[in-house]
């Protein structure tokens, strides 16, 4: 099963994730929303950031957890190659994201994504594997 796919959406940027599991969809989802910010295969993984979100149903806290991404690249400039979420319940999400630093000269940047947004999101168990669609704000 692949992780994600670009969905081309005039306007905006979105990706559909898949997992075998909601830990795995977040971790996918995470991967396809890095890959519109870089070229992922640039980032070495030099050092792991702990990270938390809350929500209040599986969508929003999958919007809290990729905006808390997003946070953390705008602010400090990290992005991230591998995704471990550690622990994930109905209001909370816990991961471990091993990267590195946004480096202009070393790395290829692509798009600039403000935020996961809301609009036309859902997550959907289909069977044996899960999926994700999320728009994002660029």
């Amino acid at each position: 099963m692949k992780q994600f796919e670009i969905l081309d959406i005039s306007g905006d940027a979105g990706i559909r994730a898949f997992g075998k599991d909601l830990p795995e969809l977040f971790a996918n989802a995470a991967t396809g929303m890095y890959s519109l910010m870089i070229d992922t295969q640039d980032i070495q993984e030099k050092r792991t950031l702990a990270i938390s979100s809350q929500g209040s149903s599986q969508e929003g806290l999958l919007v809290a957890f990729l905006n808390e991404l997003i946070f953390h690249f705008d602010t400090y400039g990290f992005v991230g190659k591998s995704i471990a979420i550690t622990r994930l319940d109905h209001t909370s999400v816990t991961a471990e994201i091993s990267g590195e630093e946004f480096n202009p000269d070393h790395h290829k940047g692509k798009l600039l994504i403000k935020a996961a947004t809301y609009h036309k999101l859902k997550i959907e168990e289909k069977g044996d594997y899960w999926e994700a669609e999320v728009i994002f704000d660029i």
